[in-house]
Protein backbone atom coordinates (compact mmCIF):
# COMPACT_ATOMS: atom_id res chain seq x y z
CA UNK A 1 0.00 0.00 0.00
CA UNK A 2 0.84 3.72 0.10
CA UNK A 3 2.77 3.90 3.72
CA UNK A 4 5.40 1.82 5.16
CA UNK A 5 3.37 1.45 8.14
CA UNK A 6 4.99 -2.01 8.31
CA UNK A 7 2.89 -2.63 11.01
CA UNK A 8 0.28 0.30 11.41
CA UNK A 9 -1.50 -0.19 8.19
CA UNK A 10 -5.07 -1.04 6.71
CA UNK A 11 -8.34 -2.42 8.47
CA UNK A 12 -9.62 -5.97 7.06
CA UNK A 13 -11.71 -8.68 9.22
CA UNK A 14 -8.42 -9.97 10.36
CA UNK A 15 -6.17 -7.08 10.53
CA UNK A 16 -6.11 -3.13 10.61
CA UNK A 17 -2.56 -2.00 9.24
CA UNK A 18 -1.42 6.15 4.70
CA UNK A 19 -0.91 8.36 6.64
CA UNK A 20 0.77 11.36 7.51
CA UNK A 21 4.30 9.52 8.18
CA UNK A 22 7.07 11.42 9.95
CA UNK A 23 8.77 10.71 12.69
CA UNK A 24 7.18 12.43 16.23
CA UNK A 25 6.71 14.19 14.21
CA UNK A 26 8.18 11.03 12.73
CA UNK A 27 6.79 8.41 14.72
CA UNK A 28 3.84 9.62 16.42
CA UNK A 29 2.69 11.06 13.31
CA UNK A 30 3.24 7.61 11.34
CA UNK A 31 1.32 5.75 13.98
CA UNK A 32 -1.60 8.20 14.22
CA UNK A 33 -1.48 8.87 10.37
CA UNK A 34 -0.97 4.92 9.94
CA UNK A 35 -4.32 4.48 11.72
CA UNK A 36 -5.98 7.15 9.70
CA UNK A 37 -4.93 5.88 6.77
CA UNK A 38 -5.79 2.29 7.54
CA UNK A 39 -9.61 3.62 8.08
CA UNK A 40 -9.49 5.35 4.82
CA UNK A 41 -8.63 2.20 3.32
CA UNK A 42 -11.04 -0.37 5.01
CA UNK A 43 -13.79 2.61 3.94
CA UNK A 44 -12.64 2.05 0.69
CA UNK A 45 -13.07 -1.34 -0.06
CA UNK A 46 -15.61 -3.14 1.62
CA UNK A 47 -18.01 -4.59 -1.05
CA UNK A 48 -15.47 -3.67 -3.69
CA UNK A 49 -12.46 -6.02 -3.00
CA UNK A 50 -12.48 -9.83 -4.14
CA UNK A 51 -13.67 -9.34 -7.65
CA UNK A 52 -16.88 -7.67 -6.66
CA UNK A 53 -18.26 -5.22 -9.03
CA UNK A 54 -19.60 -2.27 -8.72
CA UNK A 55 -23.26 -1.68 -9.30
CA UNK A 56 -25.72 1.45 -10.17
CA UNK A 57 -29.62 1.93 -10.63
CA UNK A 58 -30.40 2.36 -13.97
CA UNK A 59 -31.40 6.09 -14.62
CA UNK A 60 -35.24 6.86 -14.20
CA UNK A 61 -36.11 3.52 -11.46
CA UNK A 62 -37.42 3.74 -8.15
CA UNK A 63 -34.67 3.69 -5.54
CA UNK A 64 -31.86 5.20 -7.71
CA UNK A 65 -29.90 7.67 -5.27
CA UNK A 66 -27.17 7.50 -7.66
CA UNK A 67 -25.64 11.56 -8.07
CA UNK A 68 -23.94 11.85 -11.34
CA UNK A 69 -21.40 13.32 -9.72
CA UNK A 70 -20.75 11.26 -7.12
CA UNK A 71 -19.22 7.51 -6.02
CA UNK A 72 -20.40 4.49 -7.75
CA UNK A 73 -22.28 2.22 -5.37
CA UNK A 74 -20.90 -0.95 -4.03
CA UNK A 75 -22.98 -4.33 -3.90
CA UNK A 76 -24.02 -5.31 -0.40
CA UNK A 77 -23.58 -8.88 1.36
CA UNK A 78 -26.81 -10.74 0.34
CA UNK A 79 -28.84 -12.66 2.99
CA UNK A 80 -29.60 -13.26 6.11
CA UNK A 81 -25.95 -13.99 7.35
CA UNK A 82 -24.36 -10.86 5.51
CA UNK A 83 -23.43 -8.31 8.17
CA UNK A 84 -22.27 -4.76 7.84
CA UNK A 85 -20.35 -4.43 10.84
CA UNK A 86 -16.60 -6.41 11.92
CA UNK A 87 -14.24 -5.96 14.44
CA UNK A 88 -10.39 -6.27 13.97
CA UNK A 89 -7.90 -7.88 16.52
CA UNK A 90 -4.66 -8.91 15.56
CA UNK A 91 -1.06 -8.46 16.43
CA UNK A 92 0.91 -7.82 13.62
CA UNK A 93 4.92 -7.81 13.18
CA UNK A 94 6.97 -4.99 12.31
CA UNK A 95 10.36 -4.90 11.22
CA UNK A 96 12.10 -1.81 9.65
CA UNK A 97 15.88 -0.38 9.11
CA UNK A 98 14.87 2.95 10.77
CA UNK A 99 13.24 1.40 14.43
CA UNK A 100 14.11 -2.41 14.56
CA UNK A 101 12.15 -5.31 14.91
CA UNK A 102 8.65 -5.78 17.19
CA UNK A 103 5.14 -5.97 17.42
CA UNK A 104 1.21 -3.87 16.47
CA UNK A 105 -1.60 -5.11 18.37
CA UNK A 106 -4.53 -3.57 16.92
CA UNK A 107 -8.25 -3.68 17.47
CA UNK A 108 -10.71 -2.15 14.66
CA UNK A 109 -14.40 -1.72 14.64
CA UNK A 110 -16.13 -1.41 10.90
CA UNK A 111 -19.79 -0.41 10.84
CA UNK A 112 -22.00 1.51 8.75
CA UNK A 113 -23.09 4.92 10.28
CA UNK A 114 -26.78 4.45 8.28
CA UNK A 115 -27.82 1.17 7.21
CA UNK A 116 -29.87 2.31 4.77
CA UNK A 117 -27.00 4.38 2.87
CA UNK A 118 -25.57 2.14 0.48
CA UNK A 119 -23.37 4.24 -1.09
CA UNK A 120 -20.91 5.46 1.57
CA UNK A 121 -18.20 2.88 1.91
CA UNK A 122 -17.99 1.76 5.61
CA UNK A 123 -16.98 3.71 8.59
CA UNK A 124 -14.06 2.63 11.14
CA UNK A 125 -12.59 3.36 14.33
CA UNK A 126 -9.48 1.43 15.71
CA UNK A 127 -6.74 1.58 18.28
CA UNK A 128 -2.80 0.41 17.18
CA UNK A 129 -0.16 0.03 19.53
CA UNK A 130 3.08 -0.23 18.72
CA UNK A 131 6.74 -1.65 20.25
CA UNK A 132 10.22 -2.54 18.91
CA UNK A 133 13.29 -4.12 20.39
CA UNK A 134 15.14 -0.76 20.07
CA UNK A 135 13.09 1.10 22.56
CA UNK A 136 10.51 2.57 20.27
CA UNK A 137 7.20 2.57 21.72
CA UNK A 138 3.53 4.28 20.55
CA UNK A 139 -0.13 4.18 21.02
CA UNK A 140 -2.67 5.69 18.58
CA UNK A 141 -6.99 6.30 18.12
CA UNK A 142 -8.15 6.76 15.05
CA UNK A 143 -11.13 6.89 13.27
CA UNK A 144 -13.02 7.86 9.58
CA UNK A 145 -16.71 8.25 9.49
CA UNK A 146 -18.75 8.70 5.87
CA UNK A 147 -21.85 10.54 5.86
CA UNK A 148 -24.88 11.51 3.61
CA UNK A 149 -24.00 8.78 0.76
CA UNK A 150 -20.61 9.75 1.00
CA UNK A 151 -20.53 13.02 0.48
CA UNK A 152 -18.63 13.93 3.20
CA UNK A 153 -15.43 12.27 5.27
CA UNK A 154 -13.98 13.04 8.62
CA UNK A 155 -10.79 11.21 9.88
CA UNK A 156 -9.42 11.79 13.32
CA UNK A 157 -6.82 10.91 15.14
CA UNK A 158 -4.80 10.71 18.52
CA UNK A 159 -1.20 9.62 18.73
CA UNK A 160 1.73 9.06 21.84
CA UNK A 161 4.79 7.51 21.54
CA UNK A 162 9.06 7.89 21.64
CA UNK A 163 10.89 6.75 18.84
CA UNK A 164 14.90 5.85 19.01
CA UNK A 165 16.25 6.60 15.72
CA UNK A 166 19.66 7.54 14.43
CA UNK A 167 20.64 11.14 12.23
CA UNK A 168 23.56 11.82 9.71
CA UNK A 169 25.33 14.89 8.91
CA UNK A 170 27.12 15.08 5.55
CA UNK A 171 30.51 14.37 4.31
CA UNK A 172 32.82 12.50 6.50
CA UNK A 173 30.00 12.07 9.38
CA UNK A 174 27.85 9.66 7.20
CA UNK A 175 29.02 6.71 8.06
CA UNK A 176 28.32 7.52 12.32
CA UNK A 177 24.69 8.12 13.60
CA UNK A 178 23.76 10.59 16.07
CA UNK A 179 21.29 8.73 18.11
CA UNK A 180 18.20 10.76 19.09
CA UNK A 181 14.88 10.25 21.69
CA UNK A 182 11.83 11.85 20.59
CA UNK A 183 8.81 11.35 22.88
CA UNK A 184 5.55 13.48 21.94
CA UNK A 185 2.02 13.20 20.98
CA UNK A 186 -0.40 14.74 18.15
CA UNK A 187 -3.90 15.28 17.49
CA UNK A 188 -4.96 15.77 13.67
CA UNK A 189 -8.47 16.09 12.38
CA UNK A 190 -9.46 16.79 8.67
CA UNK A 191 -13.22 16.77 6.89
CA UNK A 192 -13.35 16.62 3.26
CA UNK A 193 -16.47 17.03 1.07
CA UNK A 194 -17.14 15.41 -2.58
CA UNK A 195 -16.68 17.98 -4.87
CA UNK A 196 -17.24 16.06 -8.58
CA UNK A 197 -15.50 13.25 -10.80
CA UNK A 198 -14.71 11.13 -7.75
CA UNK A 199 -12.38 14.07 -6.24
CA UNK A 200 -13.00 15.05 -2.16
CA UNK A 201 -11.40 18.44 -0.73
CA UNK A 202 -11.31 20.08 2.72
CA UNK A 203 -9.62 21.51 5.76
CA UNK A 204 -7.09 19.97 7.87
CA UNK A 205 -5.22 20.59 11.79
CA UNK A 206 -2.38 19.27 13.09
CA UNK A 207 -1.65 19.87 17.00
CA UNK A 208 1.79 18.36 18.85
CA UNK A 209 4.50 18.29 20.53
CA UNK A 210 7.97 16.55 21.45
CA UNK A 211 10.91 16.28 23.33
CA UNK A 212 14.42 15.57 21.82
CA UNK A 213 16.99 14.45 23.52
CA UNK A 214 20.39 12.35 22.81
CA UNK A 215 20.57 8.52 23.31
CA UNK A 216 24.35 7.04 24.90
CA UNK A 217 26.14 5.70 21.44
CA UNK A 218 28.75 5.93 19.52
CA UNK A 219 31.11 9.18 19.60
CA UNK A 220 29.61 11.47 16.57
CA UNK A 221 30.61 14.73 14.80
CA UNK A 222 26.99 15.25 13.76
CA UNK A 223 26.12 18.63 14.79
CA UNK A 224 23.45 18.26 17.34
CA UNK A 225 20.10 19.56 16.58
CA UNK A 226 18.37 22.38 18.50
CA UNK A 227 15.66 22.03 20.96
CA UNK A 228 17.47 19.03 23.00
CA UNK A 229 15.75 18.40 26.31
CA UNK A 230 12.86 20.95 25.14
CA UNK A 231 9.28 20.66 24.53
CA UNK A 232 8.57 21.97 21.21
CA UNK A 233 5.34 22.36 20.32
CA UNK A 234 4.29 22.56 16.29
CA UNK A 235 0.88 23.54 15.32
CA UNK A 236 -0.73 23.54 11.73
CA UNK A 237 -4.22 24.05 9.22
CA UNK A 238 -4.05 22.77 6.24
CA UNK A 239 -5.93 20.93 2.91
CA UNK A 240 -6.33 17.84 0.94
CA UNK A 241 -7.49 17.22 -2.42
CA UNK A 242 -7.55 13.49 -3.08
CA UNK A 243 -9.09 11.23 -6.10
CA UNK A 244 -9.11 7.53 -6.09
CA UNK A 245 -10.32 5.29 -8.53
CA UNK A 246 -9.02 1.89 -7.92
CA UNK A 247 -11.93 -0.56 -7.19
CA UNK A 248 -9.81 -2.75 -4.10
CA UNK A 249 -7.06 -0.28 -1.65
CA UNK A 250 -5.37 -3.36 -0.51
CA UNK A 251 -4.55 -4.63 -3.86
CA UNK A 252 -5.17 -2.33 -6.36
CA UNK A 253 -5.31 -3.74 -10.05
CA UNK A 254 -6.52 -0.88 -12.20
CA UNK A 255 -7.70 3.48 -11.58
CA UNK A 256 -5.42 5.39 -10.49
CA UNK A 257 -4.85 7.54 -6.64
CA UNK A 258 -3.84 11.58 -6.46
CA UNK A 259 -3.06 12.85 -3.05
CA UNK A 260 -2.14 16.75 -2.61
CA UNK A 261 -2.02 17.58 1.17
CA UNK A 262 -0.62 21.32 2.20
CA UNK A 263 0.04 22.29 6.17
CA UNK A 264 0.87 25.16 7.12
CA UNK A 265 2.81 25.75 10.83
CA UNK A 266 2.48 28.97 12.46
CA UNK A 267 3.55 30.44 14.97
CA UNK A 268 0.35 32.83 15.12
CA UNK A 269 -1.37 29.13 15.91
CA UNK A 270 0.76 28.60 19.25
CA UNK A 271 3.44 26.81 16.54
CA UNK A 272 7.51 26.81 17.73
CA UNK A 273 8.17 26.83 14.06
CA UNK A 274 6.61 28.68 11.11
CA UNK A 275 6.66 26.57 8.09
CA UNK A 276 4.69 25.14 5.04
CA UNK A 277 5.27 21.37 4.14
CA UNK A 278 3.31 20.34 0.80
CA UNK A 279 3.09 16.35 -0.54
CA UNK A 280 1.99 15.25 -3.87
CA UNK A 281 1.47 11.71 -4.81
CA UNK A 282 -0.20 9.84 -8.18
CA UNK A 283 -0.19 6.40 -8.23
CA UNK A 284 -1.36 4.41 -11.57
CA UNK A 285 -2.24 0.63 -11.78
CA UNK A 286 -2.35 -1.42 -15.18
CA UNK A 287 -3.97 -5.08 -15.38
CA UNK A 288 -1.89 -6.86 -17.58
CA UNK A 289 -3.90 -10.09 -16.92
CA UNK A 290 -5.91 -11.52 -13.81
CA UNK A 291 -2.26 -12.44 -12.44
CA UNK A 292 -0.14 -9.68 -13.15
CA UNK A 293 -0.24 -6.12 -12.02
CA UNK A 294 2.06 -3.47 -13.28
CA UNK A 295 2.15 0.04 -10.39
CA UNK A 296 3.35 2.89 -11.15
CA UNK A 297 4.23 5.69 -7.94
CA UNK A 298 5.34 9.29 -8.31
CA UNK A 299 6.15 11.16 -5.12
CA UNK A 300 7.39 14.96 -4.71
CA UNK A 301 7.72 16.86 -0.98
CA UNK A 302 8.94 19.96 -0.63
CA UNK A 303 8.75 22.09 2.77
CA UNK A 304 9.13 26.08 3.15
CA UNK A 305 10.16 28.45 6.07
CA UNK A 306 12.42 27.11 9.00
CA UNK A 307 11.13 23.53 9.89
CA UNK A 308 12.59 21.75 12.74
CA UNK A 309 14.86 18.84 11.26
CA UNK A 310 12.60 16.03 11.58
CA UNK A 311 9.47 18.28 9.76
CA UNK A 312 11.36 17.93 6.44
CA UNK A 313 11.27 15.41 3.76
CA UNK A 314 12.31 12.08 4.66
CA UNK A 315 13.73 9.22 2.51
CA UNK A 316 12.64 5.92 4.29
CA UNK A 317 9.12 6.63 5.90
CA UNK A 318 6.53 6.55 3.14
CA UNK A 319 8.10 3.60 0.66
CA UNK A 320 8.94 6.71 -1.78
CA UNK A 321 11.77 4.52 -2.23
CA UNK A 322 12.96 1.40 -0.08
CA UNK A 323 16.22 0.31 0.55
CA UNK A 324 16.99 3.62 2.80
CA UNK A 325 17.30 3.79 6.27
CA UNK A 326 15.11 6.45 7.30
CA UNK A 327 17.73 8.80 9.18
CA UNK A 328 19.77 9.38 6.67
CA UNK A 329 18.43 11.68 4.39
CA UNK A 330 16.13 15.06 5.81
CA UNK A 331 15.60 17.01 2.77
CA UNK A 332 14.10 20.23 1.82
CA UNK A 333 12.81 18.34 -1.32
CA UNK A 334 12.10 15.23 -2.06
CA UNK A 335 11.58 13.46 -5.65
CA UNK A 336 10.88 9.58 -5.86
CA UNK A 337 9.64 7.79 -9.10
CA UNK A 338 9.46 3.80 -9.27
CA UNK A 339 7.66 0.97 -10.90
CA UNK A 340 6.45 -2.47 -9.73
CA UNK A 341 6.07 -5.65 -11.10
CA UNK A 342 3.33 -8.21 -8.91
CA UNK A 343 2.64 -11.39 -10.26
CA UNK A 344 -0.02 -13.79 -7.96
CA UNK A 345 1.28 -17.34 -7.34
CA UNK A 346 -0.63 -20.45 -6.58
CA UNK A 347 -1.55 -21.11 -2.86
CA UNK A 348 -1.96 -17.73 -2.07
CA UNK A 349 1.61 -16.67 -2.66
CA UNK A 350 2.77 -13.79 -4.61
CA UNK A 351 6.19 -12.05 -5.85
CA UNK A 352 7.27 -8.78 -6.69
CA UNK A 353 9.81 -7.46 -8.19
CA UNK A 354 10.84 -3.05 -8.32
CA UNK A 355 12.89 -0.21 -8.95
CA UNK A 356 13.16 3.76 -9.15
CA UNK A 357 14.46 6.54 -9.13
CA UNK A 358 14.90 9.61 -6.86
CA UNK A 359 16.86 12.81 -5.46
CA UNK A 360 17.10 14.17 -2.24
CA UNK A 361 17.61 18.31 -2.18
CA UNK A 362 18.47 20.08 1.26
CA UNK A 363 17.93 23.23 1.57
CA UNK A 364 21.13 25.77 2.22
CA UNK A 365 20.97 26.22 5.71
CA UNK A 366 20.15 22.96 6.21
CA UNK A 367 22.36 20.81 9.28
CA UNK A 368 21.47 17.36 8.02
CA UNK A 369 21.64 15.75 4.82
CA UNK A 370 22.99 16.30 1.14
CA UNK A 371 21.94 16.60 -2.27
CA UNK A 372 22.21 12.75 -3.60
CA UNK A 373 20.95 10.52 -6.66
CA UNK A 374 19.08 8.06 -4.98
CA UNK A 375 18.55 5.03 -7.11
CA UNK A 376 16.95 1.82 -5.68
CA UNK A 377 15.72 -1.75 -6.40
CA UNK A 378 14.68 -5.01 -5.09
CA UNK A 379 12.43 -8.23 -4.76
CA UNK A 380 9.68 -9.73 -2.96
CA UNK A 381 7.22 -12.35 -1.57
CA UNK A 382 4.13 -12.05 -0.51
CA UNK A 383 1.40 -13.95 1.12
CA UNK A 384 -2.42 -14.15 1.35
CA UNK A 385 -3.48 -12.60 4.85
CA UNK A 386 -7.32 -11.84 3.61
CA UNK A 387 -8.22 -13.66 0.20
CA UNK A 388 -11.70 -11.85 0.38
CA UNK A 389 -10.04 -8.38 0.13
CA UNK A 390 -6.67 -10.11 -1.06
CA UNK A 391 -4.51 -8.38 2.08
CA UNK A 392 -1.22 -9.55 1.80
CA UNK A 393 1.86 -10.05 4.45
CA UNK A 394 4.97 -8.35 2.92
CA UNK A 395 8.55 -8.85 2.88
CA UNK A 396 10.80 -6.62 0.46
CA UNK A 397 14.44 -6.69 0.64
CA UNK A 398 15.68 -3.35 -1.25
CA UNK A 399 19.14 -2.00 -2.06
CA UNK A 400 19.82 2.07 -2.13
CA UNK A 401 22.75 3.77 -3.56
CA UNK A 402 24.99 3.32 -0.14
CA UNK A 403 22.25 1.36 1.91
CA UNK A 404 20.06 -1.86 1.83
CA UNK A 405 17.11 -2.88 3.35
CA UNK A 406 14.65 -5.61 4.43
CA UNK A 407 11.08 -4.31 5.18
CA UNK A 408 8.14 -6.43 6.60
CA UNK A 409 4.78 -5.17 6.51
CA UNK A 410 0.62 -5.71 5.86
CA UNK A 411 -0.40 -4.01 2.45
CA UNK A 412 1.84 -3.34 -0.63
CA UNK A 413 4.01 -0.47 -0.76
CA UNK A 414 1.79 1.60 -2.74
Amino acid sequence: MRTECSALGKFDTILLTRTLGRLILWTVLTIGGCALWSARSFGQTEGQAAGKTETKPEPGKAGSSVQPSGPATTAEPQGKSAKTSSYVVAPLPTSSPAVGTGLVPVLGYIFRLNKKDKISPPSAIGAVGFFTNNGSRGLAFGAQLFFKEDRYRLMTAWARGNVNYDIYGSGRTEAIGLPLKQKGQIFFAEFQRRLGWKFFLGPRFTQGNSVLSLRQGEDSDVTIPPDIGLKTNLTAVGLRLSRDTSPNRFYPTRGSYINFTSDFFSEGLGSKYSFQRYRATYTKYWELNKDQVLAYNGHFCATGGQPPFYANCIYGTNNQLRGYTAGKYFTRYLVATQLEFRQVLPKGFGAVAFGGLGEAIPGGTQLYGSRKFLPAGGAGLRYQLSRKYHVNLRADYAVGRDDHAFILGIGEAF
